[in-house]
């Protein structure tokens, strides 16, 4: 039986492109509180999950 493992964790760099935002623009946001983030020793990781969250929290609609 084979296990599919997708990848949960992404440091800065794979979610700045992710998110379509530049590292310093990411950094930013985490330093603003705008999404958590793990921290592990000097290493920051995001979690998928609250990425996606981010982007349905932060969807509008244009509006006439």
């Amino acid at each position: 039986m084979r296990i599919k493992s997708e990848k949960r964790l992404y440091n800065i760099n794979e979610a700045s492109v992710y998110l379509g935002r530049s590292v310093w623009a990411l950094r930013e946001m985490l330093w603003a509180g705008k999404m958590p983030y793990i921290k592990d020793g000097r290493r920051i990781l995001l979690d998928i999950k609250d990425m996606d969250s981010w982007i349905e929290k932060n969807k509008t609609q244009f509006t006439f």
